[in-house]
């Protein structure tokens, strides 16, 4: 199945490509490659609209899952939004390579879709 990104941002550029391929093969590590999967681009006003929406945190932040419910002939795991706005500003205070944390936090995303939590340690430590 596929991977579909969408950019509702403008403030960073983002690689697509290379996200999409490391998506579509932790996809394939996880099982889950017979899923589709949406990553959406967003800036810190999205984000922060959608954590306090969804998570009551009124702040940018640089990953919300939003899984889809499941039926047997869905095959749907949900929607990823990364904060590409939030990560790069972290990146540039840290000096980490924006595109590895960008894939990372992607991969975090799709564990939370995959049903993965880390409300507890042994859960924090399994993700």
């Amino acid at each position: 199945m596929s991977v579909a990104l969408r950019n509702a941002q403008r403030a960073v550029l983002v690689r697509r490509a290379p996200l999409r391929r490391a998506l579509c093969a932790l996809r394939a590590a996880l099982g889950a490659s017979r899923f589709d999967v949406g990553l959406v681009f967003a800036g810190n006003a999205l984000m922060q609209r959608l954590n306090g929406a969804y998570r009551h945190c009124p702040e940018p932040t640089d990953v919300l899952s939003f899984p889809r419910p499941r039926c047997r002939e869905e095959y749907n795991l949900g929607d990823i939004f990364l904060g590409v706005e939030y990560i790069h500003q972290q990146c540039r205070e840290t000096g980490e390579d924006f595109d590895d944390v960008l894939t990372v936090t992607a991969a975090h995303g799709l564990c939370h879709l995959l049903g993965y939590r880390h409300d507890t340690r042994p859960e924090c430590e399994q993700v």
